[in-house]
Parts: structure tokens; C-alpha cells; sequence
């Protein structure tokens, strides 16, 4: 009987470890990049609040709003997805704080994205009056309001759950912003706010990149400040192709499961996961801190863990003495 039991205990063990390696060989390949992203994105907030330039620049200011709704998008969707892989089950509540976390802060990305490009576009065909219209206060009021509109999002979305959270306080499927979805109200909601978000923001961009184009034409616009803002808006646009993808990864998943087999699967969800969810939310630090001009130098040297180093030189008859000082 003894015997039984321990073999019956070593087969649990067994069963155990093996599931564990399994959930790190299978989190390792989205684990890693995405805790290279947020260094990268890490990196990048420092960059920005490092020099006093982009912490009065209107465009670095919404860019540093743009990746913090990102990285904290992509911080909540890494722990959602450790949760499922470690196959942790929530209770209601708490899935409904992290969920509706994500839901803020990816409501944030694309708004802010609109603010991005109507700022580059001011900047082509009004040059003269960019200074009066896109100034420090403006930017701050218009950041609060799409902090507020997204907020305010989330707010509905909450009171449409209220009388679904404390029915059944324990799930008895992995936390999702899919699985939250308790009512078909909700879920209505969500895809009528999703659609209108994105057509907006895509009619927006789409406009402002219009109204670069015409002044690029004209003759009295500095054609290489033109080229750059259009090639901007651009990846604006690819940004929010990406964005609007993510809200759709899991039916994406779920159709291709019904074709697929599940090794296959679990190998597309991996590059899909990568490439929608994690990719774009690091394409912001990608776009701004390599395409420009001020930001980059300075990117790449905290991208390398440089120490600057003032080297100052005194001369002693006979010799000059060189010493260096290593500041952070």
C-alpha cells in the first residue's frame, strides 16, 4: 500500500514538472520579447524626461503619453496571459480591475494617435500659427480629455457588469476582456465603441495625412518637413491597423482553431501574440526614437548603459595629468 502510494505520488510529481516545463517552454518564446520591449519603452521614458527640450515639446509630451498607455497595455497583457498559462482562475472582480485597465489604456493609444497627427499637420500647413495653437497648456488639456473619454468608456462598460460581478465570484474560464463580456449588451457596447473609436481615429489620420499632402505641394512648404511628416502619419496609420487587430486576436484564434491542429495553433498564437499584441506597443519607441533626429543619439547611448564621461586635463610642469570623472 505503501509502495502504491508513493508511485502514485511520484507519477503526480512527475505529471507536475512536466506541466511546469511545458508552460515555460511554451511562455518563453513571448515572455522574452516582451521584456525586451519594456526595456526599450523603459529606456524611452527615460530618454524624455532626461533633457529639459521634451519636457516642454508638445509632441514629446503626447509621445510619452503614447507609451505609457502602451507600455502599461503591454505590461497588463503579459500578466494576463501568465495567469492563463500557469492556468490561474480569477475571481470576477478582480479580472474586471485588470481588464478594464487594459480597455483604458488601450482607448488611450489611438486618441492620443489622433493628437500625434492633427500636431504634425498644424505643423505643416499652419508653421506660422504652430506655436499659438500647439502650446503646453493645450496639450494638457487635450491629453485630460481623452484620458477622460476613455475613462468614461470604462465607467459604462463597469455599470453594464455590476450586476453580473458578485452572481459567481469565482470564474470558471481564464480572464479575458472576451470573457468579461457577460451580456450580450456588453458585448454590443464594446463593438460599437471599437468601431466608432478606430473609424474616427482612421478618418482623422487619414485627413491630416490629405492636408499634408496639398501643402507639401505648395510652394512656400519646407518640402523635407513635409516628406517626414507624411511618412509619420503614415506609420500612424499602420499603428492603428495593428491596434484594431489586437481586439480581435482571440476570434482570430478561435477560427483558426476550428481549422488547425492544436500544435500548429499554439506555434501561430505565439507569432500572432508577438507580432498584434506585443510588437505595437513598442512601435511608438521604434518610430520616434530611431526616426528622430533629437531623440535617437541620445536613445541609443542609454540603450548601451554608457556612462558619460567628462574628461578634464591639468597641466603640472613636466607632465599633463588627465582625469576622469564617470557621472551618471
Amino acid at each position: 500500500m505503501s509502495n502504491a502510494t508513493s508511485s502514485q505520488t511520484n507519477i503526480t510529481d512527475g505529471q507536475q514538472y512536466r506541466g511546469l516545463v511545458e508552460v515555460l517552454l511554451f511562455s518563453a518564446p513571448i515572455i522574452l520579447p516582451c521584456c525586451v520591449f519594456l526595456f526599450i519603452n523603459a529606456t524611452m521614458f527615460f530618454t524624455l524626461r532626461s533633457k529639459l527640450l521634451f519636457r516642454e515639446t508638445s509632441r514629446y509630451i503626447l509621445l510619452y503619453n503614447l507609451l505609457f498607455a502602451d507600455t502599461a497595455q503591454m505590461a497588463l497583457s503579459q500578466v494576463l496571459y501568465i495567469l492563463s498559462a500557469c492556468r490561474v482562475m480569477l475571481t470576477y472582480p478582480v479580472c474586471a480591475v485588470l481588464t478594464m485597465l487594459c480597455v483604458l489604456a488601450n482607448d488611450v493609444s489611438p486618441l492620443t494617435l489622433v493628437l500625434m497627427s492633427l500636431e504634425r499637420y498644424v505643423a505643416v500647413c499652419y508653421p506660422l500659427r504652430h506655436t499659438a495653437i500647439i502650446t503646453i497648456r493645450n496639450t494638457e488639456v487635450a491629453i485630460i480629455v481623452v484620458w477622460a473619454i476613455s475613462s468614461l468608456n470604462v465607467l459604462i462598460q463597469v455599470l453594464l457588469l455590476l450586476e453580473f460581478l458578485f452572481e459567481n465570484l469565482q470564474m470558471k474560464e481564464f480572464c479575458s476582456i472576451e470573457n468579461m463580456l457577460l451580456d450580450p449588451v456588453s458585448n454590443n457596447y464594446d463593438k460599437v465603441f471599437t468601431c466608432l473609436l478606430f473609424v474616427s481615429a482612421g478618418v482623422a489620420v487619414i485627413c491630416s495625412y490629405i492636408g499634408v499632402m496639398v501643402a507639401a505641394r505648395s510652394a512656400s512648404t519646407d518640402k523635407a518637413s513635409a516628406r517626414k511628416a507624411r511618412n509619420t502619419l503614415l506609420l500612424h496609420l499602420v499603428q492603428l491597423g495593428l491596434s484594431l487587430s489586437s481586439t480581435v486576436h482571440n476570434s482570430m484564434l478561435i477560427a483558426i482553431y476550428k481549422v488547425l491542429d492544436r500544435k500548429i495553433l499554439v506555434r501561430i498564437q505565439i507569432v500572432l501574440y508577438v507580432c498584434i499584441i506585443i510588437f505595437p506597443r513598442c512601435l511608438s519607441s521604434l518610430i520616434y526614437g530611431l526616426r528622430d533626429q533629437t531623440i535617437r543619439p541620445i536613445l541609443l547611448y542609454n540603450l548601451c548603459c554608457q556612462r558619460r564621461r567628462s574628461i578634464s586635463v591639468s597641466v603640472i610642469p613636466g607632465k599633463a595629468k588627465i582625469s576622469t570623472c564617470i557621472t551618471s
